[in-house]
């Protein structure tokens, strides 16, 4: 029986994914760099300090990385507060209410830094929903390694057999898998290359999921 269901946040609670892209592509556009589209649907899933590690090596950018991620942070939240029509991806509320009503654990694992989940939990008053909120700023390496997933089980106190990841990205969805948990993928279609196969189930809309649903999913590394 499923006890805990990790959420990813960006493409899956809330679609920031545009506003991510856009503030990336306003911040190459600074620095004067062309990342091919292949390359940039690589990163979804990865934090933005590990892509800027990654951006510095490849094209030689003279600023440090921690400069260069307060700069895309900076124009992530300004496009994110001044955005009136953003919200909540649709179903979500009722899944995460559901869920709620059902007793099952929710914990956030999440490659955003904890200054923009703090930003989404405020703005749309998340915070009662989770018990746990892990940030994948605190992890050398992102998605598709496993370490924040594992982690998110460990803070439930809860056997990965009993956990369900739900994600949108390749990496996340590997990411899960990696660590042994059963992964739900949702075809976000605001991210329509990824890879979502290694995935258990994969969704179109949130309305295919119930807590009576997750709970009765048998759990690990199996289909």
């Amino acid at each position: 029986m499923i006890r805990t269901v990790i959420f990813d946040m960006d493409g899956v609670i809330i679609d920031t994914e545009p506003i991510h892209h856009q503030a990336f592509l306003t911040h190459f556009a600074e620095l004067g760099i062309d990342v091919p589209k292949a390359e940039y649907d690589s990163f979804l899933g990865s934090s933005t300090r590990n892509v800027f590690q990654q951006l510095k090596r490849e094209y030689g950018l003279a600023a440090d990385v921690e400069s260069l991620l307060l700069r895309k942070r900076a124009l992530f939240n300004e496009i994110f507060d001044h955005d009136p029509n953003l919200d909540l991806l649709p179903g979500v509320r009722v899944l995460l209410e559901d869920l709620r009503a059902h007793a099952v654990q929710l914990v956030l694992a999440s490659s955003a830094s904890k200054a923009t989940i703090a930003r989404v939990f405020s703005r749309f008053e998340l915070a009662p929903y989770f018990a746990h909120v892990v940030s994948g700023e605190d992890f050398v390496q992102s998605k598709p390694n496993p370490a924040i997933f594992l982690h998110a089980a460990a803070l439930a106190e809860t056997p990965v057999t009993q956990c369900i990841v739900i994600e949108d990205s390749a990496n996340g969805v590997a990411a899960a898998k990696a660590a042994g948990i059963y992964c739900v993928g949702y075809a976000s279609p605001h991210s329509p290359g990824q890879d979502l196969r290694l995935a258990d189930r994969v969704i179109q809309d949130f309305s295919e999921l119930t807590a009576a649903g997750i709970q009765a999913i048998k759990g690990g590394r199996g289909r």
